[in-house]
C-alpha cells in the first residue's frame, strides 16, 4: 500500500547552539584542551530536520532576530528541506544555548533565549494547519508568554483541521519552575496524543519512578531510557488492560549527545504514521516506530556535526 509522505507541523525554538567540549574535565581557574563550536540548535527545529530527512512534508514556526544569525539558521533548515514560518522579531538577537558537554557525553545548558520566546499567537495562520497529520512542540513551546500562548493556538488550530498533537518534556528544569502541580495541568491542557519524555523527565515530572502514570496525560507515552532503549506504554480504545513493552536498541558509542532525543521523536512519528495510514496494529505500529526513533537517533549522533557562522 502506498503511503504519502506525513505533514506534520513543528513549533518552538530555532537557536545557535555554542557547544563547549572539553576533552578532560574543566578545572577551575585554567585552561582545558576541547572543541568550541557554533550550530544549528533548538529542540524543535532539530526535531523538523529530521522529520524532513525522514521523508516528510514539515513546517516549522518559529521566531528568530532580525540578524544575521537568523538568516543563516533558517537559511540551512531550508536547505534541508524544511518550510520554515519564521518571524523576525525587532530588538531581539536570534536565541542561543551554551551546551556544555562532559568527557563522557553527558551535557549541561545554559539557555540564553531571546527573539525565541517572542512568537505570538496571531503570527500563526490558520492556512498552515490545513491537511496536517500532527502537530509537535516540545515542552518550552507551552512556557512563557506569549510563546506559550502560540503554543496552546497551535494545538488548537491542528486540532480543528482533524491533527493529532505530540509533545515532548524536553526539560525537566523549565517545565517545573512553577512546581509540578502547573506542569501537570500544563500538560493535560495540552491533551496531547503521544507524549516523549526521557527516563528522568518522566520521573521528575510525576513525582514518582515512571511507569503508566504517564497515561493520565496522553494515550501514548514513550519514555526514553538511552543505551537502554525505550519503554512504551499505550492504552487502546475498548481495552481495558494498558499495553506495556521495553525495547533494547544496541549502544552507540558518542561524545555528544545533543539533539539525540530530537531525531528520536522525529523517526518515531514518521514511522508511527507510516503505521498507522498502512492499517498497522497499535502494537506493531509501535514496535516500528521506536525502532526508527532509535536508528534516527544513531544517525544524528554518528554523523559529522556542521558549522554554522554566528551570523
Amino acid at each position: 500500500m502506498f503511503v504519502s509522505a506525513a505533514r506534520i507541523l513543528v513549533l518552538g525554538d530555532l537557536m545557535l547552539d555554542v557547544v563547549l567540549a572539553a576533552s578532560r574535565p574543566v578545572e577551575t581557574g585554567t585552561d582545558v584542551p576541547g572543541r568550541v563550536e557554533i550550530r544549528q540548535g533548538g529542540s524543535a527545529a532539530n526535531t523538523a530536520r529530521w522529520l524532513a530527512r525522514l521523508g516528510a512534508k514539515v513546517q516549522l514556526v518559529c521566531a528568530v532576530g532580525r540578524d544575521g544569525a537568523g538568516r543563516s539558521l533558517v537559511n540551512q533548515l531550508e536547505r534541508d528541506g524544511v518550510t520554515v514560518r519564521a518571524t523576525r522579531v525587532a530588538g531581539a538577537r536570534t536565541g542561543r544555548i551554551g551546551v556544555l558537554v562532559a568527557p563522557g557525553g553527558e551535557r549541561s545548558f545554559v539557555a540564553d533565549r531571546r527573539a525565541a520566546d517572542h512568537l505570538h499567537p496571531d503570527d500563526l495562520q490558520p492556512d498552515w494547519f490545513d491537511r496536517l497529520e500532527l502537530v509537535h512542540l516540545p515542552a518550552y513551546s507551552l512556557l512563557g508568554d506569549p510563546l506559550g500562548r502560540a503554543g496552546a493556538r497551535a494545538i488548537e488550530l491542528g486540532r480543528s483541521k482533524g491533527a493529532l498533537v505530540s509533545v515532548d518534556l524536553a526539560s525537566i528544569a523549565p517545565l517545573l519552575a512553577s512546581g509540578r502541580r502547573a506542569a501537570r495541568e500544563l500538560i493535560a491542557a495540552a491533551n496531547p496524543d503521544l507524549l516523549f519524555a526521557t527516563e528522568v523527565e518522566a520521573e521528575a515530572f510525576l513525582g514518582r519512578p515512571a511507569g503508566d502514570g504517564l497515561l493520565e496525560y496522553a494515550s501514548i507515552a514513550v519514555i526514553k531510557r538511552g543505551s537502554r532503549g525505550a519503554r512504551v506504554v499505550a492504552r487502546e480504545a475498548g481495552v481495558e488492560e494498558a499495553l506495556r513493552f521495553e525495547i533494547a536498541t544496541p549502544t552507540v558509542a558518542v561524545t555528544d549527545t545533543t539533539g539525540g532525543g530530537d531525531a528520536f521523536d522525529a523517526g518515531f512519528i514518521v514511522a508511527w504514521l507510516a503505521a498507522r495510514a498502512g492499517g498497522r496494529p497499535q502494537p506493531e505500529a509501535l514496535h516500528r516506530a521506536t525502532l526508527a526513533g532509535h536508528r534516527a537517533a544513531a544517525r544524528h549522533l554518528t554523523a559529522p556535526r556542521i558549522e554554522l557562522p554566528a551570523g
